[in-house]
């Protein structure tokens, strides 16, 4: 026997997956978890005849000889098939678009980082000229606007939208993917949400702005992930977190979502038991206290950019500095000889102004260059912190108009970053 399975909470890229993999492998029974998304209960509740599968507790588990596993890529988020877990000779293959390590021991995988895992499939599809109904192209392309936000999220590929214009070929129809990415929100969210800001708490941690928020829930509630979306909307930070708590305690549902393109929400719900994407991720935690919790989310934030580019790795260092009592005439000198356009101005050690070319227009009269550069320099210091980002340096010098970023810490300069290092940065990671 073949099973095609995915992971529980099943979401519409998952449930396309499996369905495009039955169509490359026809011998195969699809297997969709009981727990799956709202959305996919709706959809399934009237397409069940065209897309019929079977769930866990119908399968013969004995009698499984080979296992597909689709968009995940670690045993414990599998529903009813753990058994297999400890079996010889299982043939297993895996599709997925998480690049997470996995603890599935699969003789092949496919794993790319790409938008959706249901890409992976059309490119097959594609290859062996399948033919597809208009309601196949529909589910497949419903998963890939899915998880990748309608071709706008970050981890969008071009090969994302090459397949979703093959889907559209195919008469897939936009009107009914709509329909069912259209999240549900009532009653019992407009609730939640209002405990979740009325309880909000803000921090500041490794320069990205946070708020976390705990509520206890009863019983399941649907669309918490839009709650925890609009939750960060409103709030404005970079990042938010929605702990979400049965009222016996045993239970914690954590959600996360973030629009800071180097705070990685996917990994941080990795290394609670559960995965997700750069933007978007949840955990199920068992016996674990929301305080607990909540001290695990930010231990995990302090060090998710350990493996990121940091300002410190493209910052200029050491730095050129003058000190306060310095002359425009000499600054003028030391500018022309460092092939530099501005330079830190220190007062005892301490940061105390900018000085760049710019400033020299105020100069009106050759008398002035003998005048200290403190009467010329810019005191309105913008700073950054040696753990932040490429992305954010060039924020802050779009939004404030400057050239450059003394990067300080503990009150000390220990470099400088400017335009030309964000840009050098950004070109690099510009493919050939």
């Amino acid at each position: 026997m073949i099973i095609i399975t995915t992971h529980k909470n099943t979401d519409f890229d998952a449930l396309a997956s499996v369905m495009a993999m039955t169509l490359l492998e026809p011998a195969a029974v699809p297997v969709i978890p009981k727990s799956i998304n709202p959305n996919i209960k709706a959809f399934l509740s009237i397409h069940k005849d065209i897309f019929p599968y079977q769930t866990p507790d119908q399968v013969d588990v004995d009698a499984v000889e080979e296992l597909f596993v689709m968009d995940v890529n670690r045993w414990e988020r599998l529903e009813g098939l753990q058994a297999l877990r400890e079996r010889d000779g299982l043939q297993i293959t895996i599709w997925d678009h998480h690049m997470h390590a996995g603890n599935i021991d699969a003789q092949a995988i496919h794993q790319e980082e790409i938008g959706s895992t249901v890409t992976l499939l059309v490119r097959e599809l594609k290859k062996e000229r399948k033919v597809l109904t208009p309601m196949q192209a529909t589910l497949f392309l419903t998963g890939l606007y899915e998880d990748t936000g309608n071709l706008t999220f970050s981890c969008t590929t071009a090969e994302d939208a090459y397949a979703a214009a093959w889907l559209i070929e195919r008469k897939a129809d936009l009107s009914i993917v709509n329909t069912f990415l259209k999240p549900a929100y009532g009653e019992k969210q407009k609730d939640i949400l209002f405990k979740m800001i009325e309880s909000a708490n803000r921090t500041k941690l490794n320069g990205y702005k946070l708020s976390m928020s705990r509520v206890e829930i009863k019983g399941h509630v649907e669309s918490l992930a839009l709650v925890v979306r609009m939750y960060r909307e409103i709030l404005n930070v970079d990042a938010a977190f929605g702990i979400f708590s049965s009222n016996d305690g045993k239970r914690n549902i954590v959600i996360g979502r973030s629009n800071a393109a180097t705070l990685n929400i996917g990994s941080i719900m990795k290394g609670l038991g559960g995965g997700g994407h750069p933007g978007a991720g949840s955990a199920l935690l068992k016996s674990v206290s929301p305080d607990a919790v909540e001290e695990l989310i930010l231990n995990l934030v302090s060090g998710n950019q350990t493996s990121s580019i940091q300002i410190s790795d493209i910052m200029s260092f050491p730095v050129a500095t003058v000190d306060v009592g310095t002359t425009m005439q000499e600054i003028a000198a030391i500018l022309r000889d460092k092939g530099c356009t501005g330079v830190p101005v220190l007062d005892n050690g301490k940061l105390a102004g900018i000085i760049s070319r710019r400033d020299f227009r105020k100069i009106r009269k050759e008398s002035n260059l003998k005048a200290p550069v403190k009467a010329y320099m810019s005191r309105d210091i913008i700073t950054i912190a040696p753990g932040r980002s490429p992305m954010d340096a060039s924020r802050l010098m779009v939004k404030h108009d400057v050239g450059r970023l003394p990067v300080v810490e503990s009150g000390k300069v220990i470099g400088i970053v400017t335009r030309s290092d964000a840009m050098l940065y950004f070109y690099d990671q510009l493919p050939d």
